[in-house]
Parts: structure tokens; C-alpha cells; sequence
């Protein structure tokens, strides 16, 4: 069998999330240069935090994703895509906003869809993001 050279396996990151391990999955795996973060929400700390508010939820589930990305040396300038799942239409204009806020001068490709419901009922968003740096792939190889 031909060994995957160090550059091509996937390097993951764990969060804080309790589901992480209930479910299997980790917060962010980086495949080449590319890092994709799973599903985050205003969920730190053992609890949802500002409840009925969709516009701070947004800005706090984009927090977490940035502090997986900041593990391979990330931030958000380096954003190529992001999901944002909401629970109401009603919300969508206030998580809109606060996308606009974190992103306006980056500009990613950008997906919102309404769903019926998320894992909490005090959780209005859940977000997603990709991100690109060239050469990223190198910079993680000895630290598989």
C-alpha cells in the first residue's frame, strides 16, 4: 500500500462541543489547504447563550468557527464559503446583518436555508464555513 504523503491526510481540530463526542464528528478538519468547520451555534460553556436573539447568535456561532480556524493559524479574512441554517424566516434579515458585519470586505459565498428545527429549541442559527490559504497543507505537516 502507498503511505498518503503527510500534506494530503486530514488534520483535526476538537471543540468544546458536548455532541462532538456523542456523535463522532470534530469541529474542523483541514483536507489540503482547505479547512472545513462543522455546524456551530451560540452554544459555550454548557449552555445557549443569548436566547431569542438571532443577530448575537450569529456573531457568537461565527466566534467559535473562528477559534477552530485560529487553530491552523486562520482567521476569517481567509473565509471561502459559509452555511447558515436558520430556524425562522422571521430571523433571516438579523442574521444577514450580522454576516454583513463579520464578512462585508471578504465577500464568501454565502448560503442561508431555513430549517424546521436545530438540536436546542433556544438556538435560532447554526453556521458552517470553509476557508483557503495556499500552502496550508505544508504548514501542518509536522504537526500530525
Amino acid at each position: 500500500m502507498t503511505e498518503v504523503p503527510a500534506a494530503s491526510r486530514p488534520y483535526r481540530v476538537s471543540g468544546s462541543s458536548p455532541w462532538e463526542d456523542q456523535f463522532g464528528y470534530s469541529r474542523a478538519v483541514a483536507v489540503g489547504d482547505t479547512v472545513l468547520v462543522a455546524g456551530t451555534t451560540a452554544f459555550e460553556g454548557g449552555m445557549v447563550h443569548h436566547e431569542g436573539d438571532p443577530y448575537t447568535q450569529t456573531l457568537t456561532a461565527f466566534e467559535v468557527a473562528f477559534k477552530a480556524l485560529a487553530e491552523y493559524g486562520l482567521s476569517a479574512a481567509d473565509v471561502v464559503r459559509t452555511r447558515m441554517f436558520i430556524t425562522h424566516i422571521r430571523d433571516c434579515d438579523e442574521v444577514g446583518r450580522a454576516h454583513k458585519k463579520l464578512f462585508d470586505t471578504i465577500r464568501p459565498v454565502a448560503t442561508m436555508v431555513v430549517v424546521q428545527g436545530l438540536i436546542d429549541s433556544r438556538m435560532m442559527v447554526e453556521v458552517e464555513l470553509e476557508a483557503y490559504r495556499a500552502g496550508l497543507a505544508t504548514s501542518l505537516e509536522g504537526k500530525q
